[in-house]
């Protein structure tokens, strides 16, 4: 079996709309072959599958290729129409349907789309399984079709919103409630535009809606988390508590504290272990994150006597090492926030309720509770290459070592080549910004008189 990657990239298949590899034609197949392969040949029983989707406009499009593939290989079909990626996780194991789909590009604009698979325990796709898919995606699967009488059906699920709702709700402290603060909600105009607003209503507080009207093309356009600055904007000019912004699909989530502040994923990483330590659940005292992650998270988190694993650049590698390990608290600092005892993927609604259960506990403002660590200075800067990878060759080796132990443990350097782009990513992170700027400069130069050849 060949381990080259046409489909699939980091998160599922991602690309723009109608052209390949996000087309019918594709989608179609790819439901017939995810069906063949999660089907149990010698299990008679009927297969479900639970699709949903965010409201970008190409949705309705891929959703009726799926269901045909899905239909066609014998698998019965479960719709439950825009839904957090995070829900469909949820909702695939609550149901004990075969596997899930979301159909989301997640913080991309309107016209991308994406495909993302989840197993039957609400977890992502492993490698082997997607490159399984690959090479049924590439074959004549005509031959392996379900017979006439063995088709599949399709259903609505009618109350998935409010399945949801209530496990989102089961994450907040029963002893708290939202009655004293005002939170303004950005929801990206995407998947948890009802949902989210709805829970954190049920709870009690005053909500103030941004990003709620979608039409299928305002999908994370100038709001959500990749654009806070309308949020922040909001919270100010209604003198609210807090800010939640989501993205898409509803899978990250970043705050903004009562001064306008954006509080990204790393500060909200600190804020849940801290509190979760001091009530005594998180027994083994790891939090797994990225590469990327802030060296002050990792400094603050040693000071509570908590460790910080990182693992590369994706959620699905911060999973991978949780469930390794058995940790309980994961994310990036973009805005992923993994808590296994909610959920097994990414989930934004409740990352946020989690902090707000402490700014009720507390009774400070967010702007003191989401303050945990002083950031050190970072700076990520991109060069583009063309050729071979510049990563290999010895003068950026030599140079990166030099770097380092001139940084010594006071800074660190992440060198990555872009999964989707022909692009060296250079992070630098140090005590002064100088440092910073000095080392990038420097490396960054190094890698660009690299060869061609």
């Amino acid at each position: 079996m060949s381990n080259q990657r046409v489909f699939f990239g980091t998160d599922g298949i991602r690309g723009t709309a109608n052209t390949n590899p996000m087309t019918v034609e594709v989608a179609q197949k790819l439901g017939q072959a995810v069906g063949l392969l999660f089907k149990n040949e010698g299990d008679k029983r009927r297969h479900q599958v639970l699709i949903g989707k965010d409201t970008r406009l190409s949705c309705y499009m891929i959703e009726s290729a799926l269901i045909a593939g899905f239909l066609s290989a014998g698998m019965d079909v479960i719709v439950v129409g825009p839904m957090p990626t995070p829900a469909i996780a949820m909702l695939t194991r609550s149901l004990r349907a075969d596997l899930g789909v979301m159909i989301s590009a997640s913080h991309n604009p309107y016209y991308d789309n994406g495909i993302k698979i989840f197993d039957r325990e609400g977890f992502k796709l492993s490698d082997a399984q997607e490159i399984e898919i690959e090479t049924l995606l590439q074959s004549d699967l005509s031959h392996r079709l379900a017979k006439p009488e063995q088709i599949g059906r399709a259903v609505r699920l009618d109350d998935a919103a409010g399945r949801y709702i209530e496990h989102a709700k089961a994450s907040f402290p029963r002893q708290y409630r939202l009655n004293r603060l005002k939170i303004v909600i950005d929801c990206a105009n995407g998947a948890a535009y009802k949902v989210a607003p709805t829970a954190l209503w049920e709870l009690g507080a005053e909500v103030i809606s941004l990003g709620c009207t979608p039409n299928g093309f305002n999908i994370n356009d100038k709001c959500g988390s990749t654009h806070p600055q309308a949020l922040s904007q909001a919270v100010i000019d209604h003198q609210a508590d807090i800010g939640i912004a989501l993205d898409g699909d509803a899978d990250r989530m970043l705050l903004v504290d009562e001064t306008g502040k954006v509080i990204d994923g790393d500060q909200i990483l600190a804020v849940i272990a801290s509190s979760w330590a001091q009530k005594g659940y998180l027994p083994n005292k790891h939090v797994v994150a990225t590469v990327m992650s802030n060296m002050g998270l990792e400094r603050f988190l040693n000071s509570q006597n908590i460790d910080l694993l990182r693992t590369r650049v994706g959620d699905r590698y911060v999973v991978e090492k949780m469930r390794e390990l058995g940790c309980m608290i994961g994310g990036e600092q973009s805005g992923h926030m993994v808590l296994s005892n909610f959920s097994t993927t990414g989930d934004g609604v409740i990352a946020a309720l989690q902090v707000l259960a402490v700014l009720v506990e507390k009774q400070e403002k967010a702007s003191v509770v989401c303050n945990m660590f002083d950031p050190f200075p970072q700076e990520l800067r991109n060069i583009r290459f063309q050729g071979k990878d510049p990563l290999t060759h010895e003068s950026v080796k030599k140079a990166l070592q030099d770097v380092e132990e001139q940084l010594g443990k006071d800074g660190r350097i992440v060198l990555r080549k872009s999964g989707t782009e022909p692009l060296i990513r250079v992070m630098a992170e140090a005590k002064e910004y100088t440092t910073v700027d000095h080392v990038l400069t420097h490396l960054c130069k190094v890698i660009q008189d690299v060869p061609k050849g």
